[in-house]
C-alpha cells in the first residue's frame, strides 16, 4: 500500500500500459482516474477495476479537453498527486515518404499532449503547495535514431528533453518529474507496428515481432506488467531525491 491516500491520473489508460499502471496503482492503495479519448472503453475499464477507479474523456490535442478532464478528475478525487503521461501514437515511414500530416499528428499527441497535460497537473500541484509526481512515458526510441521511425523517435527524444527541463524547473515546488523508457513492449499495438515493418521491409506478418523479441538480451519482449515496478517506485516517497531522470525498463536493449 505504498500509494495509500494518493490520487493519480493516467492518460491513455483505457488499455495497454496505461490500464496496467491503473491496476497496479489501485493495488497500492491509490485512487485513479483513467483518462482516454475512448471514453466508453475507459468507463468499462474503470467499472471493472472498482470504486476507486474513475474515467474521464481526454483528447490531449485539445486544450479545452485537457482543462475539462483535469478539472473533473480533481473535483472527483479531491486532489491530484500523480500524473502519468502515457497517451501516445506510433508511425513509421522512410524519410522520403513522411507526410506533414503524420508528423504533426504524432507531435501533437506525444509532445504537445505531454507538455500541456503536465502543465495542467502542475498548476494544481503548485497551488495546493504539497508537491507531486509526474511520470512521462518516453521510449528507447528517444535515445537513438531508427531508420524507419524518424518522427516517433524525435517525439520521444523531445519527451526525454522535456522531462529534464520540467524536472529542473519544478523540483523547487516539490514536484518530481521523471520518465520511463520502455523497450519493445508486447501488446495489441504491436500488430500495427509489425504491419509498418511488413510494408517497408518486405517481411511476413509477425516476422518483425519475432525478430525484435529474440534480439532483447532478456530473451523476450517486455510486457506492460514489466513496467509497473518502476511506475510505482517513482510515484512513492522513496523516489523523492530522483529528479529529471529517464529510466530504461527494456530488458537490456539500451544501456544509458
Amino acid at each position: 500500500m505504498r500509494l495509500a491516500g494518493k490520487a493519480a491520473l493516467i492518460t491513455g489508460a483505457a488499455r495497454g500500459i496505461g490500464l496496467e499502471f491503473a491496476r497496479a496503482y489501485l493495488a497500492e492503495g491509490a485512487t485513479v482516474t483513467l483518462a482516454d479519448i475512448n471514453i466508453d472503453a475507459a468507463r468499462q475499464a474503470a467499472q471493472a477495476l472498482g470504486p476507486q477507479a474513475h474515467a474521464v474523456a481526454l483528447d490531449v490535442t485539445r486544450q479545452e479537453s485537457i482543462d475539462t478532464a483535469f478539472a473533473e478528475a480533481i473535483a472527483r478525487m479531491g486532489k491530484l498527486d500523480i500524473l502519468v503521461n502515457n497517451a501516445a501514437l506510433f508511425s513509421a515511414a522512410p524519410i522520403a515518404e513522411i507526410t506533414r500530416a503524420d508528423h504533426d499528428r504524432l507531435f501533437a499527441v506525444n509532445v504537445s499532449g505531454t507538455l500541456f497535460c503536465l502543465q495542467a497537473a502542475v498548476r494544481h500541484m503548485i497551488d495546493r503547495g504539497q508537491g507531486g509526481t509526474i511520470i512521462n512515458m518516453a521510449s528507447q526510441a528517444g535515445r537513438r535514431g531508427e531508420s524507419l521511425v524518424a518522427v516517433y523517435c524525435a517525439t520521444k527524444a523531445a519527451v526525454i528533453s522535456l522531462t529534464q527541463s520540467a524536472g529542473l524547473n519544478l523540483i523547487a515546488h516539490g514536484i518530481n518529474v521523471n520518465a520511463i523508457a520502455p523497450g519493445v513492449v508486447d501488446g495489441e499495438h504491436w500488430d500495427g507496428v509489425d504491419a509498418f515493418f511488413a510494408k517497408y521491409e518486405g517481411k511476413a506478418p509477425g516476422q518483425k515481432k519475432r525478430e525484435v523479441g529474440a534480439a532483447v538480451p532478456f530473451g523476450r519482449m517486455g510486457t506492460a506488467a514489466d513496467l509497473t515496478g518502476m511506475a510505482i517506485f517513482l510515484a512513492t516517497d522513496e523516489a523523492k531525491y530522483i529528479v529529471a531522470q529517464c529510466f530504461g525498463v527494456d530488458g537490456g536493449n539500451w544501456m544509458a
